[in-house]
């Protein structure tokens, strides 16, 4: 009886266990990257994590400036923690003056408070990186999340800083959520605790089902034998022969005896 109460609350256990991390295969589609034209002779420069790009106050974009972010080979936006994740960043120029690229910078936020920061990720520093007017290029950009951080989904924000005519600008090029996931393994620590949960759930329902195989066995056993008399039948043929020679024969057969 123990187990038959158990079973449907375990199973339903699992079910709220398992549907958070169901998430964990979806597959997005993203249109193709546009036609981008590479600057040339540009360098770039990678900087530490706690290096700020220096400006009075917030940048915001410049008029006629669009950005686009494609992850290459990667449509689930699945970042391995303590690894490289490279994604690009297209910026369409159709402002009325040449624009050069300074850096690009992410920071990784709690995906229901972007007020805490999960953290301040890799600024890349551009050189000689200038986009003339009615031109697109494309820019690399590496970032690393820390190997400590819990794996989960987050929230990603990444910028592009840009100066024209000497004036700072930037744009958001990428605000949505990636997948952080532990790296070097197949299985993380959930999908073990999930793979064993259900194991354990599939033992107690063999249990189960033996049990109710086993009552089931119970209510099928045949029935005892009755056995029928024949002394009231042996009477009734007494009966039916009376008067007859057969009867009469017998009864001088008994008397002999």
């Amino acid at each position: 009886m123990a187990i038959r109460v158990w079973l449907p609350a375990l199973l339903l256990a699992f079910l709220l266990a398992a549907s958070p991390f169901t998430q964990v295969a979806r597959a997005q589609s993203e249109e193709d990257a546009a036609t981008a034209e590479v600057v040339e002779g540009a360098d770039l420069g990678i900087v530490g994590d706690d290096t700020q790009i220096s400006s009075d106050g917030p940048l915001s974009p410049a008029p006629g400036v669009e950005t686009v972010c494609v992850f290459p080979k990667n449509a689930g936006k699945i970042v391995p923690a303590g690894e490289e994740t490279e994604l690009l960043v297209g910026l369409q120029n159709e402002g009325e003056s040449t624009l050069n690229v300074v850096a690009v910078h992410s920071t990784l936020h709690l995906p229901y408070d972007h007020s805490m920061y999960g953290q301040n990720l890799t600024i890349q520093k551009f050189f000689n990186a200038s986009v003339p007017v009615s031109v697109q290029a494309t820019f690399p950009y590496t970032f690393v999340v820390s190997k400590f951080l819990q794996p989960g989904a987050y929230d990603l924000v990444g910028y592009i800083v840009y100066e024209i005519d000497q004036h700072p600008y930037q744009n958001v090029f990428y605000n949505g959520t990636i997948e952080v996931v532990e790296a070097g393994g197949l299985l993380s620590v959930e999908s073990v605790f999930l793979i064993t949960l259900g194991i354990a759930l599939l033992g107690l329902f063999g249990l189960w089902a033996y049990g109710q195989v086993q009552q089931l066995s119970k209510k099928t056993k045949k029935a005892p034998k009755v056995e029928l008399g024949t002394g009231t039948t042996d009477a009734n043929i007494d009966e039916w022969l009376e008067g007859t020679s057969f009867a009469q024969r017998s009864k001088s057969k008994k008397k002999q005896t």
